[in-house]
């Protein structure tokens, strides 16, 4: 194997992720995203399939070296619902969206990778590309598992990366298992007889009912969770009445559960409804409870973790990859990918200074690209040997 592979100019790289991202697209509307990176794919010489998960696009690249095992590599391609307020040259051209979570980012360091890689394919076996869509809560990984991805390419693992804001350029997080959590959402509708505020005792008070549902919920992580796990219960919404002198007939709540243990997400899920239910009697309420599953944990496989790791310590120096930081309760439906097929997802630093994700202020640091596409190019020729 060659000691080196030639990567995309940098100016390229940048051209192609602001192109991505003045046109955000979000959750299974990624058309011209996926036309896009049909097309360079295409022109490169690839046999391109489109189509999965409605919007997702897969190629594969064999190696020269004969037959071996086969990886998956997995780009997220989706936007957010935001409205961007970054300034720049290149800023969304599409009202109230925006790529606010690096995806343009990753998707062109998966296309970088899949340009060297096609010019020197020095490996032994093959390579995936997979640029999924709708990764921001609708579950495109779930999709495309579902569609036969697994079953159409065939593969031994699969991996995963994204950026991470307050981590430096240059450095990067490898976890040996829990990276990113499982995550649920619920909204729940209290329904009980409104009343004059001056007459508290002439009907059943929601306000008050919801305000003691949302505290004692959070006994449920304080006192019900054992210490060394992970769980976080959040009431996001709260929406009752219009004006000052009535109790409302009605409360809607909405929130998120996550944790890291399923057998945990399992009995808080209980507790959360049964404390429902409890309060519903206590207090002469109906309920109306829409709980859904999302995402399960993220969680990579050990050895497939050090595999990456290996490879990014020779790449930014072992002092830079920083192993088992506290994982993040944010969610990722690479966990779908996970399930399937052994695996690893990591984070590169996209700066100390940057914006947060989901930020309207947020940018990917293009400083990153030719890193990202250097990585996913070592990973294959550490990997495929």
């Amino acid at each position: 194997m060659t000691a080196s592979v030639d990567l995309p100019d940098s100016a390229e790289l940048k051209a192609w992720r602001h192109d991505f991202h003045q046109h955000p697209e979000t959750a299974f509307e990624e058309h011209r995203t996926s036309a896009r990176i049909a097309e360079l794919l295409t022109e490169w010489g690839f046999e391109v399939t489109s189509g999965i998960a409605g919007t997702g696009v897969v190629a594969a690249l064999d190696g020269q070296q004969g037959e071996g095992k086969t990886i998956g590599l997995r780009a997220d391609i989706d936007a957010l619902d935001i409205r961007e307020e970054t300034a720049l040259a290149y800023a969304s051209q599409t009202p109230g969206k925006m790529h606010a979570c690096g995806h343009d980012g990753h998707t062109t360091m998966l296309l970088g990778a899949a340009w060297a890689l096609k010019q020197q394919p020095d490996f032994k076996g093959r390579v995936v590309f997979i640029f999924q869509p709708a990764e921001e809560s609708a579950g495109g990984g779930r999709v495309m598992v579902e569609e036969g991805l697994f079953e159409r390419f065939p593969m031994d693992a699969v991996y995963g990366l994204h950026n991470w804001p307050g981590l430096p350029v240059g450095v990067a997080a490898v976890h040996d298992t829990d990276v990113m959590a499982a995550f649920d959402i619920f909204s729940l509708m209290l329904t009980g007889k409104g009343c004059h505020a001056a007459m508290p005792h002439l009907g059943t008070d929601t306000v008050l009912a919801s305000c003691q549902l949302i505290s004692q919920l959070q006994g449920l992580v304080s006192r019900e969770t054992p210490p060394d796990k992970s769980a976080v219960l959040s009431i996001t919404s709260i929406n009752a009445g219009d004006t000052f002198n009535v109790i409302p007939e009605q409360v809607a709540l909405r929130g998120t559960l996550r944790c890291f243990d399923m057998a945990l997400k399992e009995h808080l899920e209980a507790r959360f409804k049964q404390a429902i239910a409890s309060l519903a009697e206590f207090h002469g309420l109906t309920v109306e409870l829409d709980y859904q599953r999302c995402y399960p944990a993220t969680i990579n496989t050990p050895e497939h973790a050090q595999h990456c790791a290996s490879v990014l310590e020779n790449l930014l120096g072992s002092d830079n990859v920083i192993r088992n930081p506290p994982p993040s309760m944010a969610s990722e439906d690479f966990s779908f990918l996970l399930a399937e097929r052994p695996g690893a997802y990591i984070w590169m630093g996209n700066g100390e200074d940057s914006a947060s994700l989901h930020n309207p202020r947020y940018d990917f640091n293009d400083a990153l690209l030719p890193m990202g596409v250097r990585y996913w190019v070592e990973l294959v020729r550490a990997l495929l040997v």
